[in-house]
C-alpha cells in the first residue's frame, strides 16, 4: 500500500529526525521539517499549537472528523547506539521512537493526500510526551475546539512485541503517574559524634524501605500499584551529618482511588518515620499523568483494521509506564496501541541509551493508519 520509494523516502527522514533530536517545548526544527512536508501535500497546517505542535488537516468532502497524533520530543540523555545516524547533540536522544512515529504518520499522510475518504483528516504532530505533558498544553490551548474530531488514534512501536503484532486493549492501556519528592530535615553534626545532631540520612533510608510497604501492604494484591525510589541526595563531606536528604520517585497505579491512596500513606509514612528519628519530613506529590484508557468500540475498530491488513492481533497485559495520550482520551473517544517493533538479536528496550527505531516496520505502521484512515472515513 505504501510504495517502495515512499518507503525509502520515510526511512532518510526518520533518520534525520534521529541525528536532530530536540528536546519537550524546544522541537523547533522538527516542526519546521514536519510542516514543510505537510503544506507540501496540500494539509492545513497550523504550528504554534500546545506551544511547538502541529495540526495538519485535510478535509474531503462530508464526514467525520478523526485524529491521529504522532509524538515528536526526544529524551535527555546521550545516546550510545553507534549508528551512522546517532544523535549529533549530547543529552539529546530519539530513545522512545517519537522519530519514528513521526516519519510514520508523514509516510501515511502522503498517501492519504492522494486517497478517496469522506470527512476530515487530522494529523497531530505532539510535542513534550516525554514528562512534561505536551497533550494537556496541546488540550489547554483548544486543541479539540479549533481542531474538532470524533475520534483520537495514537501507535506506540513496542520492541518486546515481534513486527507484524499489534495489541489494542479494550480499556487500561498504561497507568497514571505521579512524581515526588520528600525533604528530610534533621539537625546536622559531626560524623564521630552523631548522638548531638538528628541524622536526615538515616531517616531517609527508614522512610525508602516504608514505602515499599504501600504497594506490599495497603493496596491489594489484585490490584496494580508501583512505588519507586529513583533519587536519594544528601551530604557534602565525609564526616558530616548532613542537616537535610531529599528522596525522589514515581509512584503508578490505574484506579484512582489506589492513587490517593498511595499519595496519603506516603505522606502519613513519610512522617511517621521522621518524627521517630527526631527529624521532619515534608513531602510534594505531583500527578503527571492520568491512566491510558481505550474506548472498547475503537480498540476493536485498530483490531479489527490490524487484522485486515494481515497484522496479527495479540494480547498483553497493560504497561505501567504512562503515556500523556491519556489526556487527549479523556476528552475524545479513541485507542493508543502497541505496534511490535522488535529486532532479531541484540533488542534494546525503549528509553534505553542504544535504542534506535526499527525501520523495517515504517511500511506497515503507515499503511495501518492508511487503511484505518479508509475504514474511519470510507470513501468520498
Amino acid at each position: 500500500m505504501i510504495p517502495q520509494d515512499q518507503i525509502a523516502d520515510a526511512v532518510l527522514w526518520r533518520r534525520h529526525l534521529h541525528a536532530n533530536p530536540e528536546l519537550g517545548f524546544a522541537e523547533h526544527d522538527t516542526a519546521v521539517f514536519i510542516a514543510k512536508k505537510m503544506a507540501g501535500w496540500g494539509y492545513d497546517v497550523q504550528a504554534g499549537v500546545g506551544r511547538t505542535g502541529i495540526v495538519a488537516s485535510l478535509t474531503k468532502g462530508e464526514g467525520p472528523a478523526i485524529g491521529i497524533r504522532a509524538d515528536i520530543d526526544a529524551l535527555p540523555m546521550t545516546e550510545t547506539s553507534g549508528v551512522d545516524w546517532a544523535s549529533r547533540h549530547a543529552g539529546r536522544a530519539h530513545a522512545c521512537g517519537h522519530d519514528g512515529h513521526v516519519a510514520v504518520a508523514l509516510a501515511a499522510a502522503r498517501v492519504l493526500a492522494e486517497t478517496p475518504f469522506a470527512g476530515t483528516l487530522r494529523f497531530i504532530f505532539q510535542p513534550a510526551e516525554e514528562n512534561e505533558g505536551g497533550a494537556g498544553e496541546m488540550i489547554r490551548d483548544g486543541l479539540f475546539t479549533r481542531f474538532p474530531v470524533d475520534a483520537i488514534y495514537a501507535m506506540h512501536n513496542w520492541p518486546g512485541l515481534q513486527p507484524g503484532t499489534v495489541v489494542a486493549r479494550d480499556c487500561e492501556m498504561m497507568a497514571a503517574f505521579a512524581v515526588f519528592e520528600i525533604t528530610v530535615t534533621g539537625a546536622g553534626a559531626h560524623g564521630a559524634m552523631p548522638h548531638e545532631g538528628a541524622d536526615s540520612l538515616l531517616a531517609a533510608s527508614h522512610i525508602v524501605t516504608a514505602l515499599q510497604s504501600i504497594a506490599a501492604r495497603n493496596v491489594s494484591p489484585l490490584r496494580s500499584s508501583v512505588v519507586s525510589v529513583t533519587q536519594v541526595h544528601g551530604g557534602e563531606a565525609w564526616n558530616v551529618l548532613p542537616e537535610t536528604a531529599v528522596i525522589r520517585g514515581t509512584t503508578r497505579w490505574f484506579d484512582p482511588s489506589i492513587g490517593e491512596l498511595i499519595e496519603t500513606r506516603m505522606r502519613t509514612l513519610a512522617g511517621a518515620v521522621a518524627t521517630g528519628l527526631g527529624c521532619t519530613a515534608d513531602l510534594r506529590y505531583e500527578r503527571r499523568y492520568p491512566s491510558t484508557l481505550n474506548s472498547a468500540p475503537h480498540a476493536q475498530r485498530v483490531r479489527a483494521v490490524a487484522q485486515a491488513a494481515g497484522l496479527s492481533v495479540v494480547d498483553a497485559d497493560p504497561s505501567m509506564a504512562a503515556e500523556d495520550f491519556a489526556f487527549m482520551l479523556n476528552e475524545v473517544p479513541g485507542c493508543y496501541f502497541w505496534m511490535g517493533a522488535g529486532r532479531e538479536g541484540d533488542n534494546p528496550g525503549l528509553h534505553s541509551p542504544r535504542f534506535d527505531f526499527n525501520d523495517a516496520i515504517i511500511g506497515d505502521a503507515a499503511a495501518f493508519w492508511v487503511r484505518l484512515a479508509q475504514a474511519e472515513l470510507g470513501a468520498a
